[in-house]
């Protein structure tokens, strides 16, 4: 998430009508949002004990088949009915399937006008059914020349969901990927953008911090020129990685963390330049881990409040450490 620079005329006319006038959104009192992983029971009992503490919370996941794409049914949303009617129930659709993101189905979908509006109107039918007010678009592994395809491919399910009372619509852009997702290309057909501010470092790259304060600092606030601070989401992490030597980390949750310095009798430290919890193991089945924190979070928030943005999700609940609550 290349099709030869010619065919982007084509979409001319379709990116017109899918880009009808948008609500205005502007800054107001904060908000949280939380992603719901619907593989993990750990998840389910987070959101059944602290989505009232929630604005919103991603319960649907809707894949698209690599093929067809139209919406594949993963996940059976279980936890609608448990939620205080207050919290708005939201729905994330996304090219991830089965272990990678397909942007050949993004690219494919942008050429095709028939395939891609039957993809929005199934998307939007099952958000309907569900009673889902909020979307999230999740397209990554798109590159610079695709910018106008990814672009064709979101306003058109937007502009869908819109039409059906969706909202509000975000999209999901890389962080620190400017050329891939320049935050101005999203504006006339997302309602917000909403920045993953996590894996400053990740599965295959050296050890490291998920998201320290300056790192958020800075890559938030070049976002926030792209676009202003009023169409942010600042995505958190609460989860962190445990690195072993020869193979990609695992993801772990910060109880995840807590369960193996202890087993391992070694120390769980707070590095003192990256405010992250961090544990090495040097001997026998060496393994590093860097994990967020209630107090790390508490530092970023603080980052993401001085660029005056007011939105912020919490990536993922189930991971976290229960005393961000």
């Amino acid at each position: 998430m290349r099709i030869l620079p010619r065919a982007i005329a084509a979409f001319a006319l379709a990116l017109t009508s899918a880009c009808s006038s948008l609500p205005v959104v502007g800054r107001g009192a904060p908000e949280r949002w939380g992603f719901h992983a619907p593989w993990d029971p750990r998840s389910d009992a987070s959101v059944r004990a602290h989505a009232g503490s929630l604005d919103g919370v991603v319960l649907d996941w809707i894949a698209l088949d690599s093929l067809t794409g139209l919406p594949l049914q993963l996940y059976r949303d279980s936890l609608s009915p448990s939620l205080p009617p207050n919290v708005r129930r939201m729905a994330m659709v996304t090219s991830f399937l089965t272990d990678r993101f397909h942007p050949e189905l993004i690219r494919r979908l942008a050429v095709d006008s028939i395939a891609l509006k039957a993809t929005a109107a199934a998307i939007a039918d099952r958000m309907v059914r569900g009673g889902y007010r909020g979307l999230v678009i999740d397209f990554e592994g798109m590159t610079g020349p695709d910018t106008a395809l990814t672009r064709a491919v979101v306003a058109t399910i937007a502009s869908v969901a819109r039409t059906r009372g969706v909202g509000p619509v975000a999209v999901a852009l890389p962080a620190t990927d400017t050329v891939g997702y320049p935050a101005r290309l999203f504006e006339s057909s997302a309602d917000l953008l909403l920045i993953m501010l996590y894996d400053q470092h990740w599965s295959t790259s050296p050890p490291g911090a998920i998201a320290e304060p300056a790192w958020v600092r800075r890559t938030l606030a070049m976002r926030v020129a792209e676009s202003g601070a009023s169409r942010m989401v600042a995505a958190l992490p609460t989860y962190g990685y445990q690195w072993r030597p020869n193979v990609a980390a695992r993801a772990i949750s910060y109880d995840d963390a807590r369960r193996l310095v202890a087993e391992a009798g070694v120390s769980l430290d707070r590095d003192p330049s990256t405010s992250t919890l961090h544990a090495l193991r040097t001997v026998g089945a060496q393994w590093e881990l860097w994990v967020s924190d209630a107090v790390l979070l508490a530092a970023l928030q603080r980052e993401v409040a001085a660029l005056n943005v007011t939105r912020v999700a919490y990536w993922r609940l189930g991971a976290e450490d229960v005393a961000m609550w």
